[in-house]
């Protein structure tokens, strides 16, 4: 008998709440914080055994603004540096990067 790898998707404990930021995304500007959004989900996802659909749709937006993911990281490097990108959306200076 042979053992059988079956590989299952994972549902992401974050997956309802991502999948509305993305889809705000998908239909925006790439404006600072949007481009912190979009880094910010990449990371998450990044490898992410399962939400498919999200990680689709997170190229999908890097296509529509035109950028590679290395000038996303480079811009949000940027971002970050200057600080205070999440408090100007009354958000805590917390970040969620889970």
């Amino acid at each position: 008998m042979t053992e059988v790898s079956v590989s299952k998707d994972q549902q992401h404990p974050q997956y309802m709440r991502d999948r509305t930021s993305v889809n705000s995304l998908l239909a925006q500007e790439a404006t600072n914080y949007n481009l912190a959004e979009l880094a910010r989900l990449r990371i998450r996802y990044q490898g992410f055994p399962g939400a498919r659909d999200i990680q689709r749709d997170l190229d999908k937006v890097l296509q529509q603004w035109e950028l590679t993911e290395a000038e996303l990281y480079e811009q949000t490097r940027q971002i970050h540096s200057l600080g205070g990108i999440y408090k100007s959306r009354g958000k805590k200076e917390e970040e969620d990067w889970n």
